[in-house]
């Protein structure tokens, strides 16, 4: 079979079973090991057989098995770099990109580019604080996760980038508040779906839930860091969080309980839906 018989094959049987086209052509690049113009430009070149059945093979656990093509090829692309991705972490998303890039224009305006400490918590593949780590060298960054699962997969993705970050286990803030060292910038991006809310199969059948689901009203664990941060963060410092589009009004009613006196927005992402919040302490 050629290049283009074979994403033709892949993208009708997207089609057939409801599924993304645009991810038959990622598996394709993927097992030809070539970057989109290589394929348009040999369309009409034969593939061996042993390519043809691995794609085949990788095009039916996407479309059949309901996998997450990321998790088929072993990884997904965040900020220009490549992170290794599985079951044991959540893919990292486009949103958390625009975060990671507001956490560093704020740090330009706020810190003026001095040294400052970054903790990252419920890092998951390490995406957030692994890159902080890479495009800003005056941020000396930690991150946490409950999971060892996740920790282990960030620990690899950042030997993998060459990044330096001090990964912590623990719940949320606990191993920060042990520890006694306190921070300029606590960012994160934790479980923030509510419990009742859908969430496509693809999503929820193949990704850990610890990462996905945030409580009833998915604030719970926005609140577990703000009651806390006080006791990590110095006296000037920024929260960053990355929350749900309709979630607003109940970040709002957090930060005027647990940080009154701190200024704060409640910035849209690139789809004009309201995403991330940074407050200033």
């Amino acid at each position: 079979m050629t290049v283009r018989e074979l994403l033709k094959y892949g993208e009708k049987l997207a089609i057939d079973h409801n599924k993304e086209g645009s991810a038959i052509k990622l598996l394709l690049m993927h097992f030809l090991e070539k970057e989109s113009y290589e394929l348009i430009m040999n369309m009409d070149k034969a593939v061996n057989e042993t390519l043809a059945a691995k794609y085949k093979e990788g095009v039916s656990l996407y479309v059949i098995e309901n996998i997450p093509v990321q998790h088929i090829i072993g990884f997904e692309h965040f900020y220009g770099y490549q992170f290794i991705v599985g079951p044991e972490v959540l893919i990292p998303r486009f949103e958390t990109e625009e975060l990671v890039a507001k956490v560093l224009s704020c740090y330009d305006e706020y810190f003026h580019k001095e040294l400052v400490d970054v903790v990252d918590v419920g890092t998951g593949s390490g995406a957030i604080a692994i890159t902080l780590s890479l495009e800003e060298e005056m941020m000396n960054v930690d991150a946490t996760d409950i999971s060892e699962e996740a920790l282990k997969v960030a620990k690899e993705n950042a030997k993998n980038l060459n990044a330096k970050v001090n990964f912590l286990s623990g719940d949320m803030l606990e191993p920060l508040i042990e520890s006694g060292k306190k921070y300029d910038i606590l960012v994160s991006n934790p479980p923030y779906i509510p419990e009742e809310e859908y969430v496509e199969s693809l999503v929820k059948d193949n990704e850990p839930h610890l990462a996905l689901f945030g409580g009833n009203d998915g604030m719970v664990f926005y609140e577990k860091i703000l009651k806390n941060a006080h006791h990590i963060l110095k006296p000037k410092s920024m929260i960053a969080f990355e929350h749900g589009w309709n979630q607003k009004e109940k970040m709002e009613v957090l930060i005027k309980k647990y940080f009154p006196k701190s200024k704060y927005e409640i910035i849209k992402d690139m789809n004009g839906k309201d995403r991330i919040t940074i407050i200033y302490n």
